[in-house]
């Protein structure tokens, strides 16, 4: 059965998501100077410090998802601003105190952001009682950047999500098997860890953004609305593919996305 008119363009408002610049780009036109001259203002080790808040960020979406994820079904639209106006509140305070804030304003802000992509995972029909749909909402935070560790025989969506494919599977048949109770077995330390390198690209262009003097704590609310606004579309354009995977198999679905 092929796709219908309406998923088509379905289909193609996800690749337009999925595929468009990234934070980096709507960044730099916000501040209005190029992303690096934020890198250039970072403190010495700053990678350390962005590499060690992402670690946590995703061990703590992690855990909602898996602990505390509303697993109800809702019918109505994904409440994607009432979200946007809690991270952006919580980019206030990161903007107004620096990179030594990230460690407290990114799990807050992640865990937000978690809840939003978990609303519109609901609206676009995934059942959030199974593990494997729970960890898909962790997953759209690696969906954001490229890692370093690609070979870069295929990038873009599918490419990223080929690189996680067996980290997702290997954590989601453990937890299947093993239930919550084990959550420091290597499969989700896998797990955690192959998110988290894809998440710090993104965490680290939104750090430098706010190193730039003018942006301040108005424009930090405004740098972490970008941020979330990023994600939701990330959220958005993966659980419309998901979806439509459902009616015609990921083969067909992969093929159409790549010819349109």
């Amino acid at each position: 059965m092929t796709l219908s008119s309406s998923e088509l363009e379905d289909l193609r408002t996800a690749k337009r998501l999925l595929e468009n610049p990234g934070l980096a780009a709507r960044i730099s036109n916000l501040v209005g100077v190029p992303i690096e001259k934020g890198f250039e203002l970072l403190p010495k080790k700053w990678n350390v410090m962005v590499n060690d808040a992402t670690r946590k960020s995703i061990e703590t979406a992690l855990d909602v998802a898996l602990w505390t994820m509303d697993h109800s079904q809702q019918e109505s639209p994904p409440s994607n601003w009432w979200h946007k106006l809690a991270v952006g509140t919580t980019g206030a305070a990161g903007g107004a105190f620096g990179l030594p804030a990230l460690a407290i304003e990114l799990p807050v802000s992640t865990t937000i952001m978690l809840r939003s992509i978990a609303d519109i995972a609901r609206s676009e029909g995934e059942d959030l009682k199974m593990p494997d749909a729970r960890l898909q909402c962790v997953q759209v935070f690696a969906l954001g950047g490229r890692s370093k560790s690609d070979d870069g025989t295929e990038t873009g969506y599918f490419g990223a999500r080929a690189a996680m494919a067996k980290a997702v599977s290997e954590a989601a048949v453990h937890l299947a098997k093993k239930g919550l109770s084990q959550k420091g077995t290597p499969a989700i330390i896998r797990l955690i860890a192959q998110i988290a390198s894809r998440f710090s690209i993104v965490v680290s262009e939104k750090a430098a953004a706010q190193a730039v003097p003018l942006v301040g704590a108005f424009g930090g609310a405004v740098v972490n609305t970008l941020f979330i606004d990023h994600f939701q579309d990330m959220g958005r354009g993966h659980f419309i593919v998901r979806r439509l995977e459902r009616l015609h198999g990921p083969e067909e679905v992969e093929r159409v996305y790549k010819e349109l």
